[in-house]
């Protein structure tokens, strides 16, 4: 049972390797690989294998290089970068006929994988460990044909039971690691996301300090506005003191409650074309004072279910965003797709766009890309009012490029059909 032997030393190495990435993976800051890392741990894991294969004779190596073949072109989308790195590895042991044997396997392998790469992460957690032992049993398969025709062994048994048992268990026990540690990892971060909305919610209620300064001041200069001898030029002065304090106070009530309370006041029917116009012409100066061009394509059908306040509220923020985000000027583009089911609003810019990290950040408490400019409410409110009216939202964003927001409500008519 030599084979075995050396297959079940190759596979422990593998998991020590994959046991030492977990560590490195939970005391990083964010539990994440790039590519290049990912690249760099599953390279030595193949040459691991180079490193202690069993050699039945000058000409060829039996080893797990398949397993970390199939983990990194099924998990990471590298097959062809990896099957190219177990070609190199293999030519340099001298090129013979196991090394062309070699080409026939691996090569169709990374193609496959790198094909299979996007419909693979579409598929549920237990599909995908199925899916991977699977193809680890089809490949041990034609290793053992291969096998048969080029080199035969001496002990049939211990072969076949080498490589139709421990690659299969090999690929199951990691991917279920896998699973295991992104299926941790999730809950982890809706855990951590939870806690920031609990915070925000207990921050709702304690903010009310907040909103005493500006009431405050406007009751001073009301009691001020009651004398008699005021002058007209002070009184004017007086109430507009008190108008953008009381402006102040209620915008922060308003982001609050809309976040720790996202249910709707006053449900009516929202007549899409006609509320986006009016949010438009009320930023009209907004945009030209930045050169910012607004084209606006609307479909003639289409009306959603929700509160007109909120709604109004949602697009403010989102097309203020869109036209900040182009201090030089640019095109805001603004459309509406109507279909049987949905309504779709779409809002793209040519600005200075958003990071992949600034990306998965976006909506969250106190998170703003202004910097100190911002207070991260005003997508925090959006992303909460979308949800309330039973919609979803998209965001795609290219730094230098620009932004797009696609938002998908259901369609008023399709939602009283279905009442």
């Amino acid at each position: 049972m030599e084979i075995t032997k050396h297959f079940f030393f190759n596979l422990s190495l593998l998991m020590v390797i994959l046991f030492i990435v977990l560590v490195c993976a939970e005391r990083s800051s964010k539990f994440r690989f790039t590519k290049r890392c990912s690249v760099i741990w599953l390279l030595f894991m193949i040459w691991i294998c180079f490193q202690f294969s069993y050699q039945p004779s000058a000409h060829y190596f039996f080893d797990l290089r398949l397993i970390p073949v199939i983990i990194g072109g099924l998990y990471a989308g590298m097959g062809l970068s990896l099957a190219g790195a177990v070609i190199l590895m293999r030519s340099l042991y001298g090129i013979e006929p196991g090394f062309y044997s070699n080409i026939l396997l691996y090569l169709p392998l990374g193609i496959i994988l790198w094909r299979l790469y996007p419909w693979f992460w579409k598929q549920v957690p237990r599909k995908r460990i199925r899916i991977t032992v699977i193809i680890s049993m089809i490949l041990s398969v034609l290793t053992v044909v291969v096998m048969e025709v080029s080199v035969p062994p001496q002990n049939r048994f211990d072969a076949w039971f080498a490589y139709l048992m421990i690659p299969p268990l090999g690929v199951f026990m990691i991917s279920y690691v896998i699973e295991f540690a992104k299926r941790n990892l999730d809950i982890r971060e809706n855990l951590v996301r939870t806690e920031k909305l609990e915070a925000v919610e207990q921050m709702g209620a304690a903010i009310s300090h907040e909103i005493r300064n500006p009431l405050t001041a406007a009751i001073g200069f009301v009691q001020l506005l009651q004398e008699q001898r005021l002058p007209p030029r002070k009184r004017a002065e007086y109430l507009s003191i008190v108008k953008a304090e009381l402006e102040s106070a209620e915008q922060v009530i308003q982001n609050y409650l809309t976040f720790s309370k996202p249910s709707l006041d006053k449900i009516e029917e929202i007549n899409v074309k006609k509320e986006l116009m009016q949010v438009m012409n009320i930023l009209k100066p907004t945009a030209n004072q930045n050169s910012v061009e607004i084209n606006a394509h609307f479909s003639l059908l289409g009306s959603i279910k929700g509160d007109r306040q909120k709604f109004h509220q949602c697009f403010l923020n989102v097309i203020k965003n869109s036209i900040e985000a182009m201090p030089r000027g640019g095109q805001l583009y603004i459309e509406t797709h109507y279909s049987i089911s949905q309504i779709t609003i779409e809002i793209k810019d040519t600005g200075v766009g958003m990071t992949s990290d600034q990306l998965q950040r976006l909506g969250e408490p106190y998170y703003s890309t202004k910097g100190s400019k911002g207070t991260g409410l005003g997508m925090m409110v959006v992303f909460s009012i979308v949800r309330a009216m039973d919609g979803n939202v998209r965001v795609k964003s290219e730094v230098d490029k620009g932004t797009t927001f696609s938002f998908t409500f259901p369609n008023y008519s399709s939602e009283v059909h279905r009442e």
